[in-house]
């Protein structure tokens, strides 16, 4: 048993020693940084120190967006359908987690019941047009689909449930996860929430379901005369990344004071769209690495520069697109190769290596 055990270990660690590491780190960060700012490990774990405390926030942030960029590389990274509305799948969780915890007074499990059958059912309103409409079509459907909505949650009528252009605001959360008193605990649910969605996606890519899907993005009509439905194929990517994608926002509303209506729109599905071009599309692992530049970035210039942020924003977002055109962790990957190379001559011009 241990003989046929050992090797599965190793070449999990082998193949995942990055990400083993990145999760070693992210567990310890809050205690680190609190014993820089003199706090004890207690402190730390009672919610008491202050910098820890904005670093645990700011990580929170990041397993969001990444959980959220993981939803939208699926459809658009691996299955290759370029959708201009996937915020939506984003804002229904967020604001139907809201609106049942504030306003029905539902448990969170429920609540979460709830938030898991209007991602299928968002998924199957996306599916409809697809047997129809493929490309760019696609893309303007979803973008309609997602105005539609956008418009709705802003509306009058339903302002009493949604807080129209206000946004919906003081939404109870369960004293366990309170992230005012509970923060900390908080960070670990966002990080094991992160864990779990990628081996999802990693094992889903992996399957034959996963490498179909891949096929479609390569070529649909060759998959086709190989005997594949690709119309089923496509409303599963849909529905998982559907599901993904209200998770993560059922987090943001937890963990938020407030649920705006910018996270139903064209925007935010471009800062989904920009984290993967970033990290690199169809990687999974780009999707994580994106979203910790993309925030750390953007939270980093506007506190140095303030208004100025966005332009320089912008610019090195066109450098990265520019020279980096397979993400970073797409071009780490494509000259991984060369750079072992390297490394090998190097040693043996050193003459540390034979």
């Amino acid at each position: 048993m241990t003989e046929k055990t050992s090797p599965t270990v190793n070449s999990f660690v082998s193949q995942n020693r990055g990400l083993i590491l990145s999760l070693l780190a992210l567990v310890v960060l809050p205690f680190i940084v609190g014993l820089f700012e003199g706090a004890s490990l207690g402190a730390v774990w009672q919610n008491e120190s202050g910098t820890s405390k904005f670093v645990q926030g700011l990580a929170i942030e990041i397993f969001i967006l990444a959980i959220y960029a993981l939803s939208y590389d699926l459809i658009f990274g691996i299955t290759g359908l370029l959708s201009f509305g996937h915020s939506m799948f984003f804002a229904a969780g967020a604001y139907l987690s809201g609106i049942l915890l504030k306003s029905f007074d539902l448990s969170l499990g429920m609540t979460l019941v709830w938030v898991l059958v209007i991602a299928v059912v968002n998924a199957f309103l996306f599916g409809i047009v697809l047997p129809r409409v493929k490309g760019i079509t696609f893309a303007l459907v979803t973008l309609g689909l997602g105005s539609v909505f956008h418009i709705v949650i802003m509306s009058r009528e339903v302002g009493d449930y949604t807080g129209a252009d206000v946004g919906l605001q003081a939404v109870p959360v369960p004293e366990f996860i309170n992230p005012a008193t509970h923060r900390l605990t908080f960070y670990f649910v966002a990080i094991v929430l992160l864990l779990v969605v990628y081996f999802i996606y990693k094992r889903f890519v992996d399957s034959p379901t996963g490498r179909v899907c891949v096929a479609i993005r390569e070529n649909e009509d060759r998959a086709k005369m190989l005997g594949f439905n690709t119309f089923y194929f496509k409303i599963v990517a849909l529905v998982l990344s559907s599901v993904t994608a209200a998770l993560a926002g059922t987090l943001h509303t937890l963990y938020q004071p407030i649920v705006s209506p910018n996270t139903a729109g064209l925007g935010f599905t471009v800062t989904a769209l920009l984290i993967i071009l970033i990290g690199g599309v169809g990687t999974l692992n780009g999707a994580l690495v994106g979203a910790a530049v993309y925030r750390l970035l953007d939270f980093g210039l506007r506190r140095y520069l303030g208004e100025s942020a966005s332009f320089i924003n912008g610019a090195i977002y066109i450098l990265i697109v520019l020279y980096l055109p397979f993400g970073i962790v797409g071009t780490w990957r494509m000259q991984s190769a060369k750079i072992t190379e390297g490394r090998k001559r190097l040693l043996k011009l050193l003459k540390l290596e034979k």
